[in-house]
């Protein structure tokens, strides 16, 4: 791959955006890329958690490639939202958490690919902004959808309206990201808390992706019996029953993702 490296040091893994001269837009072969990568480690099971960034102090990604945005006619336009919308919707969906270290930019697809991850840290110096509208354009790879079921559909449609970026702090005054850091504490902190995710049980922390992602798209009652039908599922498990036994035992579990 040449524009997304993939660094695998089990339990976690990183996945770095490499455009850095481009400040890492999202052209087509990124895309792609992204999705071999992401396809690699759903298969890989010593992986437990990832965390996904840009290369340069600059940019996480800034946006989509503009030079290919300019020459697309209706139907390859649509064919171009339905390829980004396809992957960052599986990221959305991934079995394992994805944390996304915003360390710079990440405006347009940046941020949609940002709002697909599990949770997002930033930079103090990050820049988050959907800018669409100043090219005559909206949102193409879900940043309509995720940005209001985030952060509330008034504050949503400011950004998207307006095009006008959040900084660091007011994108963690809204809750668009958990936590702002200083440049070089942002990949430490990432993670540090990747490892934390990451000596847990993995069915668990996969069940309990599945609970809140298929809860928040149905209503409460829907959403509570599939949460008891999923802690059901997990009284099954050979790692609920080592992590209860571990607990008694007064001793650190060895979970084995069975």
């Amino acid at each position: 791959m040449e524009n997304v490296r993939l660094e695998i040091q089990a339990p976690l893994a990183r996945v770095t955006l490499d455009r850095p001269a481009k400040l890492n837009a999202l052209n087509a072969q990124t895309i792609q890329e992204l999705s071999q990568a992401f396809a690699q480690l759903r298969d890989d099971d010593a992986v437990r958690a990832i965390i996904l960034t840009g290369a340069g102090d600059k940019a996480f990604a800034a946006g989509a490639d503009i030079g290919e945005l300019a020459r697309l006619e209706p139907i390859a336009g649509r064919d171009y939202g339905l390829r980004g919308q396809a992957l960052f919707r599986a990221i959305e969906l991934f079995p394992k958490p994805v944390i996304a270290a915003i360390n710079g930019y990440a405006l347009g697809g940046g941020l949609e690919l940002a709002l697909a991850c599990t949770f997002r840290l930033a930079s103090e110096s990050a820049r988050l902004g959907q800018p669409e509208v100043k090219l005559g354009i909206i949102p193409s790879y879900g940043g309509s959808q995720r940005l209001p079921r985030l952060i509330g559909p008034g504050r949503a449609l400011e950004m998207l309206l307006t095009g006008e970026p959040l900084t660091a702090a007011e994108a963690l005054a809204c809750g668009l990201v958990n936590h702002v850091l200083p440049a070089a504490e942002l990949l430490p902190k990432a993670e540090a808390v990747a490892r934390k995710i990451a000596a847990n049980a993995p069915l668990a922390i996969r069940l309990c992706l599945e609970a809140v992602r298929r809860g928040m798209e149905t209503n409460t009652e829907e959403a509570l019996t599939l949460e008891a039908s999923l802690f059901a599922l997990l009284c099954t498990s050979e790692d609920m029953k080592e992590g209860t036994r571990a607990f008694l035992e007064k001793r650190a579990p060895a979970f084995q993702g069975r």
